[in-house]
């Protein structure tokens, strides 16, 4: 799909969600994707919420990375239980020769269904922000697959950039990330190479919030109305208010055992993790695997020290935490092309000074290093 094709769609969507009657879960959903910081006004939604943004140059960026080692990819699908099978991406070490593959609305430079090279590999899975796709971080994964890492990105049903209709059940993303790893461990074909004892996983924004949920965390969802009485200039509470919700008691809620951890994980990343404030010690106690925790300084979807930083002293042990100076909350997207910069300004545009290719460098680099130490501590213990 083109994205001026896209754009029209997401445009269309936006008037049937705000159309007088819509329904009262249709303005609850609005809210709370706009508390993820993922859905904001004069954006492509699809951009804005963690769908690919493009790289600078796909051309030139194949080009730099010729050198590199190569990736191989695989698109398949996933087992839903009685839904239909969730859409993944896979990345991976290999020996075949790469070449530019389109990507969605990316050009990746991968071998695709090339054999895996190496044994016993550590797995990363990926869960992207709210209304995204499995493709929304695919640097960070070619970057961890160069590495020595199995990648496995998942796109989250019902919190994805064609289909919101399931945004509120929050516990859905928790049970999807678990399939994708019953899946990687079992069904997909190079299942035998995948060190079961090496398991780490990567969350932005929803996707941060789900992974500390596999990690142990309990969240409470009814904080969210004692937080918008405190803070009703916060974006989610102001478009709650603007859609006349009053309550979150309202929406959908999670059954008794929605919030189940995935113990086969041993480290997780989260990065702007969405609803920090939903969690408290009690609800983090459980979470006794090696957590690095990263912040845009200048994240104004989800201000400061509401998420992150209430996260990080919850934790009962202390995270590696980053601050990213002058990042804004779509920092951790890839970085855009010209023509998407120009369709998706509040995802794509940085503050002055603020070089998103360079941060992802870090950022890339940074991860492959904290699964590499935890994943490896982890397993000597085994």
């Amino acid at each position: 799909m083109t994205p001026r094709k896209f754009q029209k769609r997401q445009e269309a969507k936006n008037q049937r969600i705000w159309a007088p009657g819509s329904g009262l879960r249709q303005a609850i959903f609005v809210g709370l994707v706009l508390l993820s910081g993922l859905f904001t006004w004069g954006a492509t939604p699809a951009a804005a919420a963690g769908a690919p943004v493009g790289a600078a140059s796909a051309g030139s960026a194949a080009d730099d990375t010729a050198h590199l080692s190569p990736v191989g990819f695989q698109a398949v699908r996933v087992p839903n239980g009685d839904e239909p099978p969730l859409a993944a991406g896979i990345w991976y070490p290999t020996s075949a020769e790469a070449q530019d593959v389109p990507l969605e609305n990316f050009k990746q430079h991968v071998a695709p269904s090339g054999p895996v090279k190496g044994h016993a590999l550590p797995l990363v899975v990926i869960s992207h922000g709210g209304g995204g796709s499995y493709a929304g971080h695919y640097d960070t994964a070619i970057a961890l697959a160069r590495a020595g890492f199995i990648v496995a990105a998942v796109s989250h049903a019902g919190d994805t950039f064609d289909d919101q209709s399931k945004v509120m059940m929050l516990w859905r993303r928790p049970a999807q990330l678990s399939r994708l790893i019953d899946f990687m461990l079992t069904d997909w074909q190079g299942h035998a190479d995948i060190d079961p004892q090496r398991i780490g996983a990567f969350g932005f924004s929803n996707g941060g919030f789900a992974v500390l949920v596999e990690a142990g965390g309990i969240p409470d969802l009814g904080r969210i109305d004692p937080y918008c009485a405190a803070n009703p200039q916060h974006d989610l509470c102001t478009t709650l208010a603007k859609a006349g919700v009053h309550s979150v008691a309202q929406a959908p809620q999670p059954p008794p055992d929605a919030w189940k951890p995935d113990r086969r994980i041993r480290a997780i990343a989260a990065a702007a993790p969405a609803f920090g404030f939903t969690f408290d010690r009690a609800g983090l106690a459980s979470v006794q695997i090696p957590v690095l925790l990263w912040r845009a300084a200048n994240d104004r979807h989800q201000p400061d020290p509401w998420y992150e930083e209430h996260i990080r002293s919850a934790l009962p042990r202390p995270p590696e935490y980053h601050v990213e100076p002058l990042a804004g909350h779509y920092a951790f997207l890839p970085p855009c092309s010209t023509r998407l910069r120009a369709i998706a300004p509040m995802a794509c545009v940085d503050a002055p000074g603020f070089d998103r290719a360079a941060f992802h460098q870090r950022l890339n680099a940074a991860l492959a290093s904290f699964f590499t130490a935890s994943l490896q501590s982890q397993s000597a213990s085994h």
